[in-house]
Parts: C-alpha cells; sequence; structure tokens
C-alpha cells in the first residue's frame, strides 16, 4: 500500500526515512549518512527518494554525485531535527523510569542550581530515592509545550501564562568586591564605588541603576563594564578583583564566609520579583512534581 499522506487522515512518514533525510541534510552527503547510520549509501538515497515521494516535494538538489537542501528541503530538516531530538530525550526518560518511582525533568537558573539547590539536594534524594531529578538550565521563561520540561525554577514576577507558580523566596541585592579592589579604589561611601567597573548581569541590567539611585546617585554609569551572564561568573570575577558586583547575598554567602568578597557598603535592595517554582497546568498532578513541589516550599519555608 502507498505510504503517501491521505487527505483527512493523520499520517506519519517512517521513522527510519526521516533519521536518513536528517543525517543526509546535516552531512550534505548521502555517503556520510550512510556511514552514521550503518547503511549502504543507496538505502538512504532510496529512503530519501520515498519520503520525497510521500510528501510530494523535492528535499535534495542532485548534481553529479553531490546534493545540496532545497529551500522546502531546509525548512523540514530543522523541524525534524527538533523533533527527533525530542523523541530521543523522551524515550530516555521513559527508560529511566525502570526501578525507579519516576523522573522529574527540572529546569533551574544555572547559579541557584548549583550554590542554592544542588546543596541541598541529598535532603530530597533521601526521602524520595525512587525519584531521579535531570537537570538542564534556562535563564527565561519557556513555552512547556515545546520542552522536555517538567517543571522550572524562575525569577522574576508572577506570570508565567498556562502555568501554576509558587513564590519560593525573594532576594536582598547588595554590592560585593574583593578586598583587593576595595584597598586599591578606597571605597569608605557609596560614591567612591563609581571609580571602580561595575560587573554586569546580562538579564539583571537595571540592577546596578536601582542600586544607584537608592543611594541619591546618578545611574550614569550604572551599564558601564564587562557583562556576563550567570552570576557565578560574575562572583568569581569579583572575587578576582575585576569589579564590584550586585547579586543576590544568598548566592554568595561562601565567599563572604571566607572573606574573599566583602559588602563595602551594606544598604541591601528588595524588589517585588522573587524565585518561583513553575510548572504546566497538565503536570500539576503529577506525583513527581507533587513530591518535589512539597520538599521545595518546605526547604524555603521561614525558619520557626
Amino acid at each position: 500500500m502507498d505510504d503517501a499522506l491521505v487527505p483527512g487522515r493523520l499520517s506519519v512518514p517512517s521513522l527510519s526515512a526521516l533519521a536518513a533525510f536528517e543525517a543526509a541534510a546535516r552531512h550534505g552527503s548521502f555517503t556520510r549518512a550512510a556511514e552514521e547510520l550503518n547503511l549502504t549509501q543507496g538505502a538512504v538515497s532510496r529512503q530519501v527518494a520515498h519520503l520525497e515521494k510521500v510528501l510530494g516535494v523535492s528535499l535534495f538538489e542532485r548534481v553529479k554525485k553531490r546534493v545540496s537542501l532545497t529551500a522546502a528541503g531546509a525548512a523540514y530538516a530543522n523541524d525534524i531535527r527538533d523533533g527527533l531530538s525530542r523523541l530521543a530525550a523522551a524515550t530516555v526518560s521513559a527508560m529511566a523510569f525502570r526501578g525507579a518511582a519516576g523522573v522529574l525533568n527540572l529546569a533551574t537558573l544555572p547559579t541557584f542550581g548549583t550554590r542554592w539547590l544542588i546543596p541541598r539536594l541529598p535532603r530530597f534524594t533521601e526521602a524520595h530515592p525512587g525519584i531521579t531529578i535531570n537537570f538542564t538550565t534556562r535563564l527565561v521563561p519557556f513555552d512547556f509545550a515545546r520542552e522536555q520540561v517538567d517543571a522550572a525554577v524562575h525569577f522574576g514576577a508572577e506570570n508565567w501564562p498556562g502555568a501554576r507558580l509558587h513564590r519560593l523566596m525573594g532576594e536582598e541585592v547588595v554590592p560585593v568586591a574583593a578586598p583587593s579592589l576595595l584597598a586599591r579604589v578606597g571605597i569608605t561611601e557609596a560614591a567612591d564605588m563609581l571609580r571602580a567597573p561595575l560587573l554586569q548581569q546580562s538579564t539583571r541590567p537595571r540592577a546596578w541603576a536601582n542600586w544607584l539611585e537608592q543611594q541619591g546617585l546618578a545611574p550614569e554609569r550604572a551599564l558601564m563594564g564587562p557583562r556576563f551572564e550567570q552570576f557565578a561568573m560574575i562572583a568569581q570575577a569579583a572575587v578576582a578583583g575585576l569589579g564590584l558586583a550586585i547579586v543576590p547575598r544568598f548566592l554568595v554567602e561562601e565567599e563572604l564566609r571566607s572573606g574573599s568578597l566583602v559588602i563595602p557598603i551594606d544598604r541591601p535592595i528588595t524588589g517585588r520579583d522573587g524565585y518561583y517554582l513553575v510548572y504546566p497546568e497538565e503536570k500539576a498532578n503529577l506525583p513527581t512534581v507533587i513530591a518535589f513541589r512539597d520538599w521545595l516550599l518546605g526547604e524555603c519555608a521561614p525558619s520557626s
């Protein structure tokens, strides 16, 4: 029976044909695709020809022994690559259920994950030894429907359409610097800090401006300084004496205890934004999400 798409009925080409096409598109060669897939060059060529027949469009332009993607082929390759990656991730997640109570795919902010969450995680694994947590990092909100993610730790406003949010904590933001930098610049009051480089966090562009304005200082130099994506990198840059950093206090507790960073002017600022656990509505009754939510809220509860 012909596998061509039938109007009014959902029909999907075979995974073998899609895999052959994706490999050929990525390598720009049927021969190299065949080597990767452990097939013959003729088998890959037949799979691609069959796929073109099913779709009714040409995916490759063939000139002698060379092939190149058509416009339709390039667009289809991008979509197929994303779909195959999601299928592979879903398969790995399903396999992880063997002998376990479940798997939680969690997206977290990088520095929050490494400096706050992971050190506390042994308490969760002790309480829920059958649950495996797979970590990925995200700096900004994303579409749960397009990601293999069950829940996320988010910083910002209480706003994520189609998802439930649980506030975990706020934060105090303080300026920090290496003792060597303070000695070199001679900082005794807030205005002196403007003589030093101000280290910038990419996702918090107004951090320095907010702090300077609270001190009654003009924010003209607030955006002048090296820029970093993660607080962990900013903290390390501050320890190295590259400049002053403005960071959540709880993320640099270790450096403050050791003395590698100090707070020159201890005037923290707080805002309405906070850290939230977020998950889509359709995952609200997932046992792994419920277990992690209850544990995390308990970790963030004020000490009595």
